[in-house]
């Protein structure tokens, strides 16, 4: 749409922002240009004499910025999608990143907008209006306090309903470390505390609408290379097939049967009561129907209800395959009627799913070794195996009362409270996801050097470790620096032209390449995309760099790297780091996790 919302909440004030072609080029939309946008913010606080390093997440001085790719709002499969980047996690104090699928952001680009930038800090709570063009900063008083579901149907009922909400619930307004931002009731930019960001900033809602076109240059090109990409989706049989028919969750007995399920904060990679808490078992209970994001022919969103019992919701969305881990067996839960109550609390209270039942499974770890004290919890049997305190503990945690104030600060910073800092399952600060890297070697390096900490999906290695027709050895580290480095460049790709990670199972760099030359204009290769990817992973590292985030944060747990697994298939395994490091290092042109300045100047960094 060719321009940003530039808002300063502190003034009051709005204006456009128009971002350079050769900007654009470089970096081509979503993720890569918000981190461009974030440099040149970072690079003026420093000129001001700020430190970056000691800079308050919750200072007005932290940017936020959400930021559409050229794919958004296309014919592209599963282009709904929409990237959130900050200067500073609160739960990480790194660079901040989420992306999140649904509606809200291609209904950014029909409101006559790429993005926004969003500075400063409101005095009294505020929203966003984004309307065919016309853009107002409003009062929300009424909606602070309010949880992201009726802050959805309220802002819906004032603009109509051809409009989406981007919003914050409780949790963010509490600046819950890992509060997250919620769309379309069920879609969540989840990870690093981008929630608590807007939180901070008084920022309660963006709404946006309106019935402007999104151009493509060369339709005539786009039609085919649509064509083409469609049907590889359709015929692919994740994407074909599993994904449609079971949702994310079809991956809890694969991974299991892998030996690689973390269960009890990683006590152990096997969990014995996986089938019940299975895509399968969702599917035969709980799911009404499907639903797709925006634009998306695979449809893997889970429409659910549990009809009765303690846990009773009349209607909810997922729980993707994530939160089943995160809240089930991370936890020692078997009980999948409480583990889609407690992912309805969070979509409903604005809380990152992985993060809470992470954090959940710390404090159940440091209570089994007696670290936090009966009184502390208040009642709270906080046991592994119990469902009920599991579901209290996720509604403690969004309005910080009693122990749910420690849970709030996420793992790394309850377990370093507690006196037992090597149980909290992180990197860099963020929790890490439902695959232990001891079994799965290019998990273990991608886990280690992802930029926004414990990411799967950065380089989702499990994709060519496990779920390929004909998988790598997991257990081998030779040629995993190479695969991650690639995954990796590739996924920031993905996540600047702001399409679903998904579609990569059927679609590789060359269909890229074609569709998004047929809507940029743009002649792209394959290996100009990935030279895209690079730059942009390497201007996120220079980012962190300036932050005072080196090498030293590129490792894992204690547990991950000594205790072998002890149990199942992948019984006896360790993660690796050590060996496949120093290589990937190397393959970036980087010395102990800093670019160097050959590769800035080759990248165009410099």
């Amino acid at each position: 749409m060719g321009k940003f919302l530039d808002v300063d909440l502190t003034k009051g004030k709005i204006s456009d922002y128009t971002p350079k072609e050769d900007i654009l080029r470089m970096f081509l939309g979503g993720k890569g240009l918000a981190l461009s946008i974030i440099m040149e913010h970072a690079r003026n606080l420093a000129r001001k004499g700020v430190n970056l390093a000691e800079l308050d997440p919750f200072s007005p001085d932290n940017v936020l910025v959400f930021a559409t790719g050229p794919a958004t709002g296309t014919g592209f499969p599963s282009s709904g999608r929409y990237h959130v980047m900050a200067l500073k996690s609160p739960l990480t104090g790194s660079v901040a990143s989420a992306n999140s699928g649904g509606e809200w952001g291609p209904y950014l680009k029909f409101a006559g907008y790429d993005g926004v930038i969003v500075r400063g800090a409101a005095e009294k709570p505020v929203y966003v209006s984004v309307m065919d063009g016309k853009a107002e900063i409003k009062d929300a008083g009424r909606l602070w306090g309010m949880n992201t579901f009726d802050t959805t149907s309220t802002l819906k009922e004032e603009h109509g309903k051809d409009v989406s909400v981007a919003c914050i619930g409780p949790a963010g307004e509490n600046l819950v470390r890992f509060a997250n931002i919620i769309n379309d009731e069920h879609r969540a930019a989840g990870r690093t505390g981008v929630g608590a960001v807007m939180g901070s900033k008084k920022l309660k809602a963006i709404v946006a609408g309106g019935s402007q076109k999104v151009t493509i240059a060369k339709p005539e090109d786009f039609k085919n290379a649509q064509k083409n990409a469609l049907k590889k989706v359709k015929e692919n049989s994740i994407t074909g097939q599993g994904l449609p028919t079971y949702g994310t969750a079809i991956l809890v007995n694969i991974i299991n049967a892998h030996g690689i399920f973390p269960t009890r904060n990683f006590q152990a990679s096997v969990f014995p009561d996986a089938e019940k808490i299975s895509g399968e078992t969702l599917a035969e209970k709980y799911l009404t129907k499907r639903r797709a994001c925006w634009g998306c022919p695979i449809g893997c969103g889970r429409v659910t209800r549990v009809p009765s019992g303690p846990f009773a919701v009349e209607y909810s969305e997922g729980p993707e395959y994530e939160s089943v881990w995160a809240l089930g067996a991370d936890c020692g839960v078997s009980e999948l009627d409480a583990i889609v109550k407690a992912n309805h609390f969070c979509d409903e209270l604005g809380l990152d799913t992985i993060s809470m039942g992470a954090t959940i499974a710390c404090a159940m770890e440091l209570v089994q070794r007696k670290k936090i004290k009966p009184e502390r919890l208040q009642g709270l049997k906080l046991e592994f195996g119990n469902a009920a305190a599991m579901v209290e503990a996720v509604w403690r945690t969004a309005y910080r009362a009693g122990i749910g104030a420690d849970l709030a600060e996420g793992s790394k910073r309850l377990a370093e409270k507690y006196g037992a800092p090597e149980l909290s399952m992180s990197a860099k600060g963020l929790e890490l996801p439902a695959y232990d890297p001891r079994g799965v070697q290019g998990m273990t390096l991608n886990y280690a050097t992802a930029n926004r900490g414990g990411c799967h999906v950065s380089g989702y290695a499990i994709a060519s470790e496990v779920l390929a027709p004909q998988p790598v050895d997991r257990f081998t580290t030779e040629g995993k620096a190479q695969l991650v480095k690639t995954l990796q460049d590739f996924t920031c790709v993905v996540n600047s032209a702001c399409v679903c990670l998904f579609v990569t199972f059927a679609l590789g760099p060359p269909d890229f390449a074609q569709l998004l030359s047929a809507i940029t204009g743009w002649d792209l290769t394959e290996n100009e995309l990935l030279k895209i990817g690079e730059r942009v992973y390497n201007i996120e590292r220079q980012l962190m760099n300036m932050i005072g985030i080196d090498g030293k944060e590129d490792t894992l747990p204690p547990r991950l790297l000594k205790e072998k697994i002890r149990e199942g298939p992948a019984k006896g395994h360790v993660a690796k780091l050590d060996v496949m490091l120093p290589e990937y290092y190397e393959l970036r042109g980087w010395v102990n996790g800093v670019p160097k300045e050959d590769k800035l100047k080759e990248l165009k960094l410099a």
